[in-house]
């Protein structure tokens, strides 16, 4: 055997060891299964074979219409999402401000009202985010438009799924995939902390930093690659009150039962601080569950 044949066989072998121990490629689902899917990933998992898209058996069913006091948010989410499902030029989403105001009741809203016209929804925990060009090429070649939903995003310096979000959304060499949005929520317009220590970086000390508005350019650059923002702001009371008379009627109450709730719904809204649509939804739960079982 020559010395050429030799380092062939060797190689050879090598290759074979090494296939064995890499991971193979996330497995594509069926996606006739479900309009929804996690991104999903074994214990310890680093990617590839183990990782994977999960149907979700029973997606939240959430309309429009039940999302009350939106509308501007409403009427902008919508139009994007019919563009994009339309294969016309439509933006990634931010989605910021109070808690409970619906942000990603919004989201979910999209998957229902478009998935008879091709969209689907993979939601991807921000733990996950560094797989987001896996994800994007496991779909890429396929006819559905899918729509990407990172959730109560908010990162801490350092963390590996912030660099990769933003490149996700327009950092990289490789063109964005046509048939991916990435819709994200957060309880805070830029998506690390701004601290005071940035702004005492103006007053330039011996080892200060040289350039200090490039620090802070730099941690709300990823705000920035977001082509549409939507702000949500805390209910006035009247609204919430509106949210919990949708919630009481959608489960069969009475406009004299939904009447008679509005004091003790104030009461709720007062005990948790908080008068959100999530609190008007939990309310109504409540209420509606207690009524004597010949009624609603």
């Amino acid at each position: 055997m020559t010395p050429l044949e030799q380092f062939l066989q060797r190689a050879e072998s090598l290759m074979t060891r090494l296939e064995a121990v890499l991971p193979p490629p996330p497995r594509e689902p069926d996606f006739r299964r479900s309009f929804a899917f996690r991104w999903r990933k074994r214990a310890g998992g680093m990617g590839g074979g183990n990782a994977w898209l999960q149907p979700v058996a029973h997606a939240s069913g959430i309309r429009f219409e039940d999302l009350q006091h939106v509308d501007a948010q409403k009427r902008q989410i919508e139009q994007n999402t019919r563009q994009f499902v339309a294969r016309r030029p439509a933006n990634n989403v931010l989605l910021t401000g109070a808690r409970g105001t619906g942000k990603s009741s919004l989201i979910k809203a999209c998957l229902n009202g478009f998935a008879d016209q091709g969209l689907r929804l993979i939601e991807v925990d921000k733990a996950d985010l560094a797989d987001l060009p896996d994800i994007v090429d496991l779909v890429a070649g396929r006819p559905e438009r899918f729509v990407i939903f990172c959730d109560d995003l908010s990162f801490e310096e350092g963390e590996a799924g912030y660099k990769a979000l933003k490149v996700a959304l327009d950092g990289s060499v490789a063109a964005q995939s046509d048939n991916v949005l990435i819709y994200a929520t957060s309880n805070r317009r830029h998506l690390m902390p701004e601290k005071m220590s940035d702004n005492a970086g103006y007053s330039h000390s011996e080892d200060g930093d040289l350039h200090p508005g490039e620090t802070v350019e730099e941690k709300i650059s990823l705000s920035e690659r977001f082509g549409l923002w939507l702000s949500f702001y805390p209910f006035r009371q009247d609204d919430y009150l509106g949210i919990v008379a949708h919630w009481l009627a959608s489960f069969g109450c009475t406009p004299e039962q939904i009447e008679a709730a509005r004091p003790q719904a104030l009461q709720w809204a007062l005990g948790r601080g908080s008068r959100s649509g999530r609190v008007a939804w939990q309310f109504a739960k409540d209420y509606a569950g207690k009524l004597p079982a010949e009624q609603p």
